[in-house]
């Protein structure tokens, strides 16, 4: 049976947003011989500073449908990649040269259990000679991919 009660299209729904495109990058480096629990903590490490020196990757509150709060989290995504050693060193230099803001783990960082012990094991040791095996960065998108080159996607 033929309907001939044509729906006209509804003139008052709202159009979708339009999708969301970030012209900086949040981007986490890690050394690809890392055992999963220190890739898992070397990764939460590194963007714990982020927000202190570029508040605005910073979103808002959440909220759910109870009203419970909960603290706001980074307005966008955070790329995980892996590379050798030797990616990291060269990320590591692109991102200084760049003048990008960087965060570094280093394995000393596994023997340390405290803030001021990471420091200072990170400052016993001159940039040329440390032994990374994470590091974050951020900035526009364009630098951040230059500073990657040679790293993949972290699986």
């Amino acid at each position: 049976m033929r309907n001939d009660t044509a729906t006209p299209a509804d003139d008052t729904a709202t159009p979708a947003p339009a999708p969301v495109r970030f012209d900086t990058k949040i981007a986490i480096l890690l050394r690809e011989d890392l055992e999963t629990w220190q890739r898992l903590n070397v990764t939460a490490f590194l963007v714990s500073g982020l927000g202190t020196i570029a508040p605005e990757v910073i979103g808002e509150p959440y909220t759910d449908a109870d009203d419970t709060s909960y603290l706001p989290m980074f307005r966008q995504p955070v790329l995980v990649f892996e590379g050798t050693k030797e990616n990291l060193t060269a990320a590591h230099t692109k991102a200084l040269s760049r003048e990008l803001p960087v965060s570094v783990f280093t394995s000393d960082l596994f023997r340390t259990g405290n803030d001021r012990d990471n420091r200072a094991a990170v400052r016993a040791v001159g940039r040329a000679g440390l032994d990374l095996v994470g590091l974050a960065v951020y900035g526009p998108k364009n630098a951040v991919d230059k500073v990657l080159k040679g790293a993949r996607m972290h699986p």
